[in-house]
């Protein structure tokens, strides 16, 4: 009898068989591990893949959280009041004006007061604090006396009225939020301070604020 001998040219084959086969085996169970991943997220509420709310959402989820003090009602009315006057004197700068940097400072105002004035708004009607819906009769005297003023005299007389009624208010705004304890006055006291510290800023850039109008807001701080 003849004996079989096995074919020396089968061994490499089969090797090369069965590492193919592993690769194929890796590749399905990779597959697996990604499908069922996929699966797993789709199956996440939408609110896992939403950034976090910022700090103005939470203060409105807050709601009226926190007692409302008399001076977060006084805030609340000067707050409105300022951009019921503030806000027709940046038009006018816009037309009565003779230099670039009082209208700068008008759109300023108008930008400005336009968000707070929405803010102060939306507040009023979370807390159920009435606020007026006219400036006092001294801001609308103010206001009268812009109409009537052009060139030069409207840049001089808007920086004084308008610098000082800030001055004022900044005085105000850091009482409240220092004391408030309330989380939409909070937030509408750290939005109004940035924004008076910018009308400020822009209408020191016109260079005509005098120290008589400085002088008129030191007055009125408290000793």
């Amino acid at each position: 009898m003849k004996s079989h001998a096995r074919n020396p040219r089968l061994a490499p084959r089969r090797g090369r068989l069965i590492a193919a086969v592993v690769a194929l085996v890796a590749v399905i169970a990779t597959f697996s591990v990604v499908l069922s991943q996929r699966n797993s997220s789709a199956n996440e509420p939408m609110s896992a893949h939403l950034p976090a709310a910022g700090a103005d959402q939470a203060a409105a989820r807050a709601g009226n959280t926190g007692t409302v003090s008399a001076l977060d009602r006084t805030f609340l009315t000067k707050v409105r009041q300022a951009g019921l006057w503030e806000m027709p004197a940046g038009r006018l700068a816009q037309t009565h004006a003779s230099s670039e940097a009082i209208k700068r400072a008008g759109m300023h105002l108008l930008e400005g007061h336009s968000k707070l004035d929405q803010l102060a708004r939306e507040d009023s009607a979370a807390l159920n604090v009435p606020i007026p819906d006219q400036a006092t009769p001294e801001q609308q005297g103010w206001v009268t006396q812009l109409e009537n003023a052009r060139g030069q005299a409207f840049d001089q007389l808007f920086v004084d009225l308008l610098r000082a009624s800030h001055g004022k208010i900044f005085i105000t705004i850091a009482e409240v939020r220092a004391a408030t304890k309330n989380a939409l006055v909070r937030r509408l006291a750290t939005q109004t301070n940035n924004t008076v510290q910018d009308h400020m800023e822009v209408l020191e850039d016109t260079g005509l604020v005098t120290d008589t109008t400085l002088d008129s807001v030191a007055a009125t701080i408290p000793k």
